[in-house]
């Protein structure tokens, strides 16, 4: 493994193991804040907790390179007699993927309990039942408890947050699965181009974005406080090269490059990447020797798609991990992949030239 991939794979066990669903990413905004201060010129948290570290450049211009800290998670929502807790969920998460999981509940004072989501038993499940995925609403968190009491006594409160409990594994040399990848893995990719970042030419602002998974918010605000002229998403996509799905949708593969998006499969309310901004990441790619592919996606979006709304508009697109398993317990990348997003992250960074943003918007830079 080389020196980066080993450095990418620790500071990814560390931001996978913090407990951040969306509104509640204070622990790992915690690790980004210490990871960004060391390369920053400047740092702040912004009012809905995004952070935003810049580094000068030598001209005029802002490019804006953006990875979210949110995960998908749970939201307690009652307490029943015997303990058990029943949640909803925060961000999309897929009832397939929670059955008989463990979970990490977090408390408002600060306590972290584990539990397991359970269904009532198959020996007493009618036929029906059997044959369906099991809604939300019907799943239940065992904590351990065996009253309302002993629950609130552990600390747990209605409003309290949940995630799935799990480590990153490696697997082999390159591919690692855990909880999260989605979006730490872009958050670590963004950390790691910001601290190799030599002088860029522009002044690049790395901003680690909150609440991306209900709705692309701290996206939209951070966008609009730094009014960037152009902007880069990092963040995870859908590798569907696995068995039974036919080749013509396997839209990107599991260490093949990052994948440089054209569109989002949802155009609608996704995005349509800036097209000089697609050709610019392509010629640095093939210029540098990195290992790309070409992304029309089969849908979600990412932060680009807000920010390319920002006041009257902002050139943007994604460079985004291949991830097997989204929004699952079990996500699965490849640190090779991470790598190369790494590379070609900081070379874009350092090679925009004021020249270039003013071409993508047509008008000189002010």
């Amino acid at each position: 493994m080389s020196a980066l991939k080993e450095e990418i794979y620790s500071l990814l066990k560390k931001l996978c193991s913090a407990v951040g669903p969306s509104g509640y990413e204070d622990d790992v905004r915690g690790i980004v804040i210490d990871e960004l201060k060391k390369h920053a010129d400047q740092l702040w948290v912004d009012t809905l907790g995004n952070v935003v570290a810049v580094k000068k450049g030598r001209n005029r211009g802002k490019l804006m390179v953006a990875a979210h800290m949110d995960e998908i998670g749970m939201f307690v929502s009652h307490i029943d007699d015997n303990g058990f807790l029943r949640v909803v969920p925060i961000g999309g998460l897929p009832e397939r993927a929670l059955l008989f999981q463990r979970v990490i509940v977090k408390t408002r004072r600060g306590n972290v309990l584990r539990g397991v989501i359970g269904l009532k038993p198959p020996h007493i499940l009618k036929k029906e039942e059997m044959e369906k995925i099991p809604e939300i609403k019907d799943l239940f968190v065992d904590i351990g408890a065996s009253s309302r009491e002993e629950a609130e006594k552990m600390g747990v409160r209605v409003g309290d947050i949940a995630v799935f409990d799990r480590e990153l594994q490696l697997h082999g040399t390159n591919r690692v699965s855990g909880k999260a990848l989605d979006d730490r893995s872009g958050l670590a990719v963004l950390l790691k181009a910001f601290e190799n970042i030599g002088e860029p030419s522009v002044d690049v602002y790395a901003v680690a974005t909150v609440q991306e998974e209900v709705g692309l918010k701290g996206a939209r605000t951070a966008a609009y406080g730094i009014t960037p002229d152009a902007a880069i998403a990092l963040d995870v996509t859908v590798a569907s090269d696995v068995p039974d799905t036919p080749k013509h949708l396997w839209f990107v593969e599991l260490g093949k490059g990052p994948a440089i998006k054209v569109v989002d499969g949802r155009a609608a309310t996704g995005l349509i990447s800036n097209r000089r901004l697609v050709d610019k990441l392509i010629e640095i790619a093939e210029s540098e020797g990195i290992p790309y592919q070409v992304e029309v996606a089969a849908g979600g979006t990412t932060d680009a798609s807000i920010i390319a709304l920002n006041k009257e508009g902002v050139p943007a697109s994604t460079i985004s991990i291949p991830a097997r398993y989204i929004h699952s317990p079990v996500e699965v990348v490849d640190l090779a992949d991470m790598e190369n997003a790494v590379k070609l992250t900081k070379a874009l960074a350092e090679k925009v030239e004021p020249e270039f943003l003013e071409r993508l918007h047509g008008q000189r830079i002010k």
